[in-house]
């Protein structure tokens, strides 16, 4: 059995009353790859893969990027929580879990519905982006939402979003500095240091922190650091696989996080081949540690992160 931490979603109301408050993300290519918001689709694609179980994520639509009105984005929240809850209990033998999508442009109102989904849906945590309007979300305005998730246990996935700072790329290597950006704000503002426990899961296997990790610490411990150690504090993320079957970079990653910090994640369905399940599956097989590293990846690191067995 294989657990997939980063699944991508529309689920059908939220993505139908989405599309009638803002119009305009219809033309999102979230929107219009049919196995992201075509659950019946996207059942027919799983079915190739029986052994694969799926937490949910929604697809990369910030719900405060696209609907101005707080209390719009509040409704969406709670349709798209409401309908993860009942597609993983529905379908028990597809998905495992899903994370609440939030409406972060009010965070109180966020840190309701992320205790209300969590609470009366069973959902296994929430999604944030880098950036909240611009706004890092290492932000102290967005801490009480962090402070919640580590009281609950349960991890924060964090998905890069639009930089408009930076020159357009189709999100290739834009996304990649926000990812990496925004693990370094998180260190520098201490967040490990108020929440030892706290539970993160950076995307795309760490961003370029893997690669540089000579150069995180060189360059970090050059200046006078708020706390002795900081710089290890990088090490303390979750990362997922989707690298879209990249074993040399699977390497650096653990070298880096470790394997009990590796999670299983192909971006199903999106990018190449749907989502790279089978290519992300055999990139971990070529990898070479232990077998039972792999299966810390495969499965038994999420089981640990939401206190579950299969």
């Amino acid at each position: 059995m294989y657990i997939d931490m980063a699944a991508h979603i529309l689920t059908p109301k939220f993505a139908d009353r989405y599309c009638k408050l803002v119009p305009a993300i219809a033309e999102r290519i979230e929107m219009r790859t049919p196995a992201v918001a075509d659950l019946e689709i996207r059942m027919r694609l799983m079915s190739r893969y029986p052994q694969v179980l799926q937490v949910l994520t929604m697809a990369n639509l910030p719900l405060e990027r696209y609907v101005e009105s707080a209390a719009d984005a509040v409704e969406l929240a709670k349709i798209g929580n409401e309908e993860l809850g009942d597609i993983v209990l529905k379908y028990p033998d597809k998905f495992m879990g899903a994370a609440a999508i939030l409406p972060m442009n009010d965070v109180d109102a966020a840190c309701k519905e992320a205790e209300r989904a969590i609470k009366e849906y069973d959902l296994q945590g929430i999604q944030l982006y880098t950036r909240i309007n611009g706004t890092p979300v290492a932000d102290k305005k967005f801490r009480q939402l962090f402070k919640l998730m580590d009281d609950l246990n349960l991890p924060i996935w964090i998905h890069p979003t639009l930089n408009p700072q930076l020159d357009p790329d189709n999100d290739m290597f834009t996304w990649e500095f926000e990812l990496t950006s925004c693990m370094h704000k998180l260190v520098m503002e201490g967040i490990f240091k108020e929440f030892p426990d706290i539970k993160i899961i950076i995307h795309h296997a760490g961003a370029m922190v893997p690669f540089y990790r000579g150069r995180v610490h060189y360059t970090l411990n050059l200046y006078p650091l708020p706390y002795k150690g900081l710089s290890q504090d990088f090490h303390k993320f979750y990362v997922d696989t989707a690298i879209y079957g990249n074993t040399t970079g699977l390497m650096d990653c653990y070298t880096f996080f470790g394997a009990d910090h590796m999670l299983f994640g192909t971006d199903a369905p999106l990018g190449p081949k749907w989502g790279m399940i089978e290519g992300t599956l055999e990139s971990i097989d070529r990898m070479d540690i232990p077998e039972e590293e792999k299966q810390l990846i495969y499965k038994h690191n999420a089981l640990n992160m939401f206190n579950m067995v299969l």
